[in-house]
């Protein structure tokens, strides 16, 4: 196999992340902008409460439509919507009018738009990519993914810092137009053999459905996926009010920690990429959840300092590339290329419908238990020694809680995963 057939997906990849450093710089930034101004967890959380949540609401229609329209056409068509919802943030910061609300409204736009792109991506990827580079192509994504992690803190904080919350927008902006026209001028995605069919999204939504449930290994691993999902997207919302609140954190740190998670991840994707196909990919996954969890909630729970929660970033996210990749070669050789739109957007559903209750669960777990619960503490007791004093300790408590969940989850899948066995495009019990 030829590796110049594997140019036009470079060339979409290559273009798309791109784009999606600038989309990733402008959510940072508006994290930034609106936890400085409220000083809420649960106020920033929201903004990815709102992104999640028609994400997973319409899912599982998604894929009926993904399979019978034009992939091209959708993926054009959605960020075209998405960058216009961007440019009237942009248009409202210059007029000085930005609310917290006009961010809610927006990124839910937004989600909506991710929902009927996101599996048409998904398809045109497999459509594009020969069967035997899957692997090698996951770790490329993973690649793209991590190097944006770090890049993305770095940007996104300087230009924040010396040129506005409008300078970021601008560049995301910029690098949507380029992704753009590369996709619409120079990359021909071939439709599958479910192209144009007029079913129902009812039927159609019920045969993702009905496939997941004829194949329980794919659908425990959505399960798994789901619950691992509930306890980072805890993470995600608790972590700003951590680092921005401690005394030895703020900005820059906050910047630094998560662009460890990016270098943490860009080893790992180099790793995948170059590692030869492990012999039992559920093994694989299964070993870097369990490393995952066991150690970075801990280490923030209880670090004191950046040093810290970095050895934390490094060691929570190293794997995760090794976990994704042996994830998707499974989906992809597991799930018929014609029902894969369907598919997906029930895994959509099912695997991510817990990512906004996490996000809003940790955001009110922070301002309305673990902060107030903390603050009530005498300067000696146990909670204060172990988790610190003043705003954030709340947030290291969190952490503590979320870790233990964390790998008891991974200690109940791996014990029910053993039972199964993988082959390439096969799936047994």
């Amino acid at each position: 196999m030829k590796t110049k057939q594997l140019i036009p997906y470079l060339l979409l990849w290559g273009t798309q992340a791109l784009s999606g450093l600038g989309s990733k710089m402008t959510s940072y930034a508006l994290v930034l902008w609106l936890y400085l101004r409220s000083g809420s967890a649960l106020e920033t959380a929201l903004l990815s409460v709102c992104s999640y949540a028609p994400y997973v609401v319409m899912s599982i229609f998604a894929g009926a439509l993904s399979d019978r329209w034009n992939k091209k056409r959708t993926m054009l068509l959605c960020d075209l919507l998405a960058a216009l919802s961007t440019l009237l943030v942009f248009l409202l910061i210059k007029a000085d009018a930005l609310h917290a609300w006009h961010l809610y409204g927006l990124n839910a736009l937004n989600g909506l738009m991710n929902t009927v792109q996101q599996p048409a991506s998904e398809v045109a990827a497999t459509l594009l990519i020969p069967p035997n580079y899957y692997q090698k192509t996951s770790g490329l994504r993973s690649f793209s993914q991590s190097l944006n992690s770090i890049l993305t803190p770095v940007f996104a904080t300087a230009l924040f810092a010396f040129a506005g919350i409008g300078a970021v927008i601008a560049v995301d902006l910029l690098t949507f137009a380029v992704a753009f026209l590369v996709l619409l001028l120079f990359i021909q995605i071939p439709e599958n053999g479910g192209s144009g069919q007029k079913e129902k999204l009812l039927p159609a939504a019920r045969q993702g459905i009905a496939w997941l449930r004829d194949n329980p290994l794919i659908l425990t691993l959505i399960f798994y996926l789901g619950c691992i999902n509930l306890v980072a997207s805890i993470y995600d919302a608790a972590l700003p009010a951590l680092i921005l609140s401690k005394q030895n954190g703020g900005e820059m740190v906050l910047g630094i920690v998560n662009t460890c998670v990016g270098a943490a991840t860009l080893a790992g994707s180099v790793l995948v990429t170059l590692l030869p196909a492990p012999k039992n990919r559920i093994k694989a996954i299964s070993f870097a959840l369990l490393v995952s969890m066991s150690s970075e909630n801990f280490l923030l729970a209880f670090g004191k300092t950046p040093l810290i929660w970095c050895i934390g970033a490094v060691s929570g996210w190293l794997f995760i590339p090794l976990m994704n990749a042996n994830l998707d070669v499974i989906f992809r050789n597991s799930i018929p290329l014609d029902m894969q739109g369907r598919v997906y957007s029930c895994r959509n559903t099912l695997q991510f419908f817990t990512i906004p209750i996490g996000f809003l669960l940790g955001g009110v777990l922070v301002d309305e238990v673990f902060e107030p619960l903390l603050a009530s503490q005498t300067a000696d007791s146990v909670l204060v020694s172990l988790f610190g004093g003043g705003k954030g300790s709340g947030a290291a408590m969190l952490f503590f809680v979320i870790g233990v969940a964390g790998v008891l989850v991974c200690l109940l899948f791996n014990s029910r995963l053993r039972k199964y066995r993988w082959r390439e495009n096969t799936v047994s019990k």
